[in-house]
């Protein structure tokens, strides 16, 4: 007999509290999920990787209308692969611009920390401030750095 999983076994394995397993439930992302004769759900490795796909595809932005579009899919069977693959794909290119944007964003991040830790720091943040007091006179704009 294979070994199933009790919904706080499951919560624990993916560090989730049971409440999102139980809404995810109740939003219909996990329809293969079975029930024993008490009632309680009883989880399998299959099921558990069912939930790993859907807490990546989570992770990385994919609503929940989305997500449980793609569970009916795998519902249905091999004849939905195609529609399964066209889902994927849009969201993998999501992801990817994301992926990007973030890059960026960390670039800025880890310039403001390198500019923090100079030992100009202080020079440097005052040059700015002068450059921006400086195009604030210029455009007639009020100089919010009047206390400096």
């Amino acid at each position: 007999m294979n070994k199933t999983y009790t919904i706080k076994e499951v919560a624990e394995h993916f560090s989730l509290p049971i409440s999102t397993i139980r809404y995810y439930d109740k939003k219909g992302l996990l329809p293969f999920v079975s029930k024993n004769s008490s009632g309680y759900r009883e989880f399998t490795e299959s099921d558990l990787s069912m939930i790993y796909t859907i807490c990546c595809l989570k992770n990385t932005g994919m609503q929940i209308r989305e997500i449980k579009k793609y569970i009916e899919l795998c519902m249905v069977g091999p004849q939905t692969i195609n529609a399964r693959l066209d889902i994927l794909s849009r969201h993998k290119t999501q992801v990817l611009a994301r992926q990007i944007q973030l890059e960026e964003s960390l670039k800025e991040v880890n310039n403001k920390i390198e500019r923090y830790s100079s030992p100009q720091a202080n020079r440097i943040i005052e040059q700015q401030i002068k450059l921006t007091k400086r195009q604030k006179l210029s455009s007639n704009l009020e100089d919010k750095f009047k206390h400096l």
